[in-house]
Order: C-alpha cells, then sequence, then structure tokens
C-alpha cells in the first residue's frame, strides 16, 4: 500500500526561500504539506498559501513550538498519516530526496530515517564550524550514553507517525531534534541514517548565524541529551 505522507516545515521569516522548497517536493508523494510559521514579520506565510500549502501559526517562539503546532494539526485529521516528514524552510535541505528518506521506512519497516548531511554531500560554508562540532559532540555522546549510532542531528527526517506520537515531544525550542532521537534510543525504535545533500540557506541562521544563538542551542543541544537518562 501507498503510505500516507505528511510534511512539516517550521518557518520564521522565510520568504525568500519557503516557495522554492515548496515546489521541490514531490507532490505525488505527500498528502499534505503543513507550514508552521513561527511569527514571521515578512510574507512568508502568504508565500506558502499561494503555493497552497496548509499553513498554521504559532506565535510563542521556538522551533520545537512550531513543530509542536504542526503535529497539533495533524492530531485532528479524521485520517492520519502512516509517515511525518520534518525539514527546514530555508532551502538548505534537498526536498526532491524525499523518495529516498522514506525508503528505509517503505522497504525495510524502520521507525525513524535521518537525513546525515555528515554522511552525505554538505556545501562549503553550508554548517559553520561550532554546527559541525556540536553535531560530532551530540551524536558521539548519544552513542556512548544509549548505545545508539548517529551521525547528525539533521532536520531532514521521516518517522511513522504512530512512533512519534509514542515519543511524547516536548521540547519548544533548539533541542527538538536531539529530543527526537535520544527517546527513539530510549524506547528502542529501529532507525537509520540516509545520506542527504546539505546546502547554504537562503538568508541568515536565527541560530547559528550568532554567537549567541549558537551558545544557547550547544548548551540546550547537551542538556537534553543529559536530562533524560
Amino acid at each position: 500500500m501507498t503510505p500516507v505522507i505528511d510534511v512539516i516545515i517550521p518557518v520564521f521569516n522565510e520568504e525568500d526561500s519557503i516557495g522554492k522548497v515548496l515546489d521541490e517536493i514531490p507532490p505525488y508523494l505527500v498528502r499534505n504539506i503543513i507550514v508552521c510559521d513561527n511569527g514571521s514579520t515578512d510574507r512568508t506565510k502568504e508565500v506558502a498559501k499561494n503555493k497552497k500549502a496548509i499553513t498554521v501559526t504559532q506565535s510563542i517562539k521556538g522551533y520545537g513550538n512550531a513543530c509542536l503546532k504542526g503535529m497539533e494539526y495533524i492530531a485532528k485529521l479524521d485520517i492520519h498519516p502512516d509517515i511525518v516528514v520534518f525539514l527546514d524552510g530555508d532551502y538548505s535541505d534537498f526536498p526532491e530526496e524525499m523518495p529516498e528518506l522514506i525508503r528505509p521506512i517503505v522497504e525495510d519497516n524502520k521507525d525513524l530515517v535521518i537525513g546525515s548531511r555528515a554522511l552525505g554531500q554538505m556545501e562549503k560554508g553550508s554548517m559553520m564550524p561550532q554546527q559541525i562540532f556540536g553535531n560530532w559532540l551530540a551524536t558521539n555522546l548519544i552513542r556512548i550514553i544509549y548505545n545508539y549510532e548517529f551521525t547528525d542531528l539533521g532536520p531532514f527526517r521521516a518517522i511513522k507517525y504512530q512512533r512519534l506520537l509514542e515519543l511524547k515531544m516536548e521540547d519548544k525550542t533548539f533541542g527538538w531534534t536531539v529530543e527526537m532521537q535520544v527517546k527513539a534510543a530510549k524506547n528502542r525504535l529501529t532507525t537509520c541514517e540516509q545520506p542527504v545533500r546539505y546546502r547554504k540557506r537562503i538568508g541568515k541562521s536565527k541560530v547559528s548565524g550568532t554567537i549567541r544563538g549558537s551558545v544557547l542551542a550547544g548548551h540546550k543541544i547537551l542538556w537534553t541529551i543529559f536530562k533524560l537518562i
């Protein structure tokens, strides 16, 4: 059977990129594309609506808050998806790689697939040195503490909807991706990684683009790993 797939895209001031992201999601593959606007002050929401995406608004700032708002929308649907795909709205991911991302779930019955930038091809300058080091440190801590192998905390990922619900996701800010992976390890989900490409984002990163954002994100990631032990 063909799985029902919904896509969640958290966004904040991505009017120059969100249209490109939506254009490159394979239309035959997905049912709903939910753009979760995190209080943008530009035309992000308008652009998404013009591209026929479903738009929801989460005015409380935070990456995790936006993702949770998307999940809230899905929970109210009469028919729930089989798979949920998460990706960013800044055009750093390659949405056209979505068929390969979901393949391990469809063909091998995996629960969670992480799009690994570390295993794929990264455009020079697409990740800051502190991001690369933070990913290395976080994934090694997960391996040591939880005995689960990851190489990346990449935002481009796919997960079975029922498994996503079982994780009881709570993080409202920078710890969203690592929380999902740590809880997947604790719940003994079957996981794997799919190499993905990664390019320089359109616009300036709200996290890694500033020293303060990088420090806060790094602290939150480490805190999330240890608090869930």
